[in-house]
């Protein structure tokens, strides 16, 4: 078994609560209405074009023009889009700097290459990161193993050195199929636990 060099972490949802709930939680006043837009008008599935690399302008004004009638809300998602942002998950991003002392850290994250620099001004994390892939720079989005790919090229990693943690579990599996050691982070999941049961030293 080839020993561990490297540490990848997916971003949102393994070292960053993002959710729009947190923003729109405050624009509309009832769940109902909040949760309808955020279904029906601006759902995940519109913000993952944009980390696949679409200019968030040209979204926005396709979907106010589809949706007059909600222009304010939508310009809002990009307009105050940091204000989605729950903060950090410190039970896990208190642990890369100690990681960091040992293995190499990167981020292969699913993110707008427009709003990825307004978190990491913010996080304190990323400055411990040899290096990161951004789906938005790279117009791929996980699960395709061409991003995957683009990370192990770009810095020389071989897959079977490097653990790979991320909450969605069809990123996993990319993952397992490349080769990858990998911890699936889902609920009840605890993260320091699980890097200890591998070897993985703190």
């Amino acid at each position: 078994m080839k020993q561990l060099r490297n540490i990848v972490f997916d971003f949102g949802g393994v070292l960053i609560d993002w959710n729009p709930e947190y923003l729109y939680g405050k624009v509309f006043k009832e769940r109902t209405e909040m949760e309808y837009f955020l279904n029906n008008i601006c759902p995940y599935s519109w913000n993952v074009l944009q980390d696949a690399g679409r200019p968030v302008a040209v979204a926005t004004a396709e979907k106010e023009q589809e949706f007059p009638e909600y222009r304010d809300e939508i310009a809002m998602y990009y307009g105050r889009w940091e204000e989605m942002l729950g903060g950090e998950i410190v039970e896990n991003t208190r642990l890369v700097s100690a990681l960091s002392e040992r293995y190499s850290i990167f981020g292969l994250t699913n993110w707008s290459a427009e709003t990825l620099p307004l978190a990491v001004k913010r996080y304190d994390f990323f400055n411990y990161l040899t290096g990161m892939v951004v789906s938005g720079e790279e117009k791929i989005i996980k699960p395709d193993p061409r991003l995957y790919r683009v990370l192990l090229e770009r810095f020389g990693l071989n897959p079977e050195e490097t653990l790979f943690i991320d909450d969605n579990a069809q990123n996993i599996a990319t993952a397992v199929m490349l080769g990858f050691k990998t911890i699936h982070y889902s609920p009840g999941v605890i993260l320091k636990d699980e890097l200890e049961k591998m070897g993985v030293a703190l």
